[in-house]
């Protein structure tokens, strides 16, 4: 990275909070934008951020697209057989969104039922989380360009799973969604920054800004500005 004075950074635009794509603006914002931001000034090398998603992010990384994927990347077993992680800095439990009208869907006890389709994104930890857990519900499983909103909106799914930023953004976006809480945390998942495997050096790096953002208050200021303080693990 210092040699071609680059860090190329992953992220999915769609990540409301996180790394999001202002649809008013066509401006990056959210908690990871402006960390990245920080990272980069920190090094003093040029940002460049590489737009991906959960279904190829790891590709990207394995392929040298990208030098970290700054989006909130839930850590999973699975991707750690695959992919390094920093330390994390955020931890969300899971949440439901349905209608405001809904029939079907009134309370979490509801939502694995017979009949009922839950949708969730392709390549998310939504996904091996409601395959492990449903069991008398259908699962959807939602691949770009679709999304789980539209797929509620259509009729095709009941519900979908997702967590705390996105979850908000249905909330301060569509006046039709309605949020369901979960129950003791429900599936509750560390967040970290993501980096090929067996880059010591920078996972020292990574590790070491992140402590030097808790200690001076910048990590807690960025989370606030972007609603993410209930989740922030300080």
């Amino acid at each position: 990275m210092r040699q071609r004075g680059e860090m190329k950074v992953c992220i999915w635009p769609d990540y409301f909070a996180i790394s999001y794509r202002n649809t008013r603006n066509s401006e990056l914002e959210g908690l990871d934008i402006d960390l990245a931001r920080a990272l980069a000034a920190r090094l003093s090398i040029r940002l460049t951020f590489v737009e991906t998603n959960f279904m190829g992010f790891m590709d990207r990384l394995e392929a040298g697209d990208c030098d970290v994927a700054m989006m909130a990347v839930g850590i999973t077993p699975a991707r750690a057989e695959r992919i390094a992680f920093a330390r994390p800095y955020l931890a969300s439990p899971v949440y439901a969104v349905t209608t405001r009208d809904s029939q079907r869907i009134r309370n979490w006890a509801d939502i694995d039922s017979p009949g009922t389709v839950v949708a969730v994104a392709a390549g998310t930890v939504m996904e091996p989380l409601m395959v492990r857990t449903l069991k008398r519900a259908e699962l959807l499983i939602v691949a770009p360009p679709r999304t789980r909103e539209a797929e509620i909106q259509a009729g095709r799914a009941d519900v979908f799973m997702s967590d705390f930023p996105y979850t908000r953004r249905m909330l301060l976006m569509h006046d039709w969604a309605r949020i369901i809480e979960p129950p003791d945390r429900f599936g509750e998942t560390l967040y970290a920054w993501a980096l090929p495997q067996n880059d010591l050096a920078w996972l020292s790096e990574l590790n070491s800004f992140l402590s030097a953002i808790r200690s001076d208050g910048t990590l807690a200021r960025a989370a606030a500005r972007h609603g993410l303080t209930p989740i922030l693990i300080r």
